[in-house]
């Protein structure tokens, strides 16, 4: 048997999906269900009550492979990460039309601004609408929305620096990817996703797959990855650094040069390497 990476290799012991078949050992091999996430957000864990390591918001898709204790085990359609989730936080799938682009909406019984909000969505999730009345779009199941804080879902945006700005503030959550909570590699996977490219979930991940190495002694520029082992951050500007860290507890902008004498320091070790994904547009912001 090969090993694989538990992380994204749906296969628990128990069971396993039906294309691992001959490469895992398990006691069943089955196709899954597809679900979707039908809370705004839910943590994805490693194992029934155990600990956060990664995050679903809603709308996002999951296959599900094994009922356990409450908890649903499967994987993540979007990143292939693997866990558990609470079996009421997934429902049936929709059709999605549209997509939040803002770091959060909320959700109200109607469309005017002094109606109780009922809930709320983040960043990236995906909805379907059924009308639209004047300033306000009312999605399936009867909430309402700002009509602004929809693109449609095949509207993509290109600059994933001003997307990361976004959650400038937002505290840093292990496993998190949402403006409640993010941490580092969510930060960037969240900022890809949302100009319609794909991201694994870990910084190990990110490093290995995304981009080319940048030589030694060039200098990093606006949308560049750096990263360390276990961390990564998103170049905003020359020597300066945007990323979800436990240093400030929250995404921060941070001098490069500054953060990789702190994170020495600390015992993070040197920078690992610098990425480049080619292809985008990166504007630089006004002013």
């Amino acid at each position: 048997m090969s090993t694989l990476d538990p992380r994204i290799s749906p296969c628990n012991g128990r069971v396993a999906a039906s294309h691992l078949k001959g490469q895992v050992e398990a006691e069943k091999f089955v196709d899954g269900e597809l679900k979707q996430c039908s809370v705004a957000v839910s943590d994805m864990l490693g194992k029934p009550d155990g600990r956060r390591v990664s995050q679903l918001v809603y709308g996002d898709l999951f296959n599900v492979l094994e009922n356990s204790k409450g908890y649903l085990y499967g994987q993540s359609v979007n990143d292939g990460y693997c866990g558990y989730i609470k079996a009421e936080e997934l429902g049936d799938p929709e059709d999605p039309t549209h997509w939040v682009a803002v770091p959060a909406t909320h959700l109200y019984p109607g469309p005017h601004v002094r109606l109780m909000n009922t809930g709320i969505l983040y960043f990236g999730s995906e909805v379907s609408i059924v009308s639209v009345e004047g300033d306000w779009t009312r999605l399936a199941g009867g909430a309402c929305v700002p009509s602004s804080h929809l693109l449609p879902l095949e509207e993509r945006l290109d600059d994933p620096v001003t997307i990361a700005d976004l959650m400038l503030g937002s505290p840093y959550l292990w496993g998190g990817i949402t403006r409640y909570g993010i941490d580092c590699s969510g930060l960037v996977q969240m900022a890809w996703r949302a100009c319609g490219l794909e991201c694994p979930r870990d910084s190990d991940m990110q490093e290995s797959e995304l981009g080319r190495t940048l030589p030694q002694g060039e200098t990093p520029r606006r949308g560049d990855l750096v990263f360390w082992e276990g961390h990564v951050g998103i170049v905003a500007e020359r020597n300066m650094l945007l990323h979800a860290n436990a240093h400030h507890m929250a995404v921060a902008y941070e001098k490069l040069d500054a953060a990789i004498v702190r994170i020495a320091e600390a015992g993070g070790g040197p920078v690992t390497s610098i990425k480049r994904v080619d292809g985008l547009k990166l504007n630089r912001p006004p002013g």
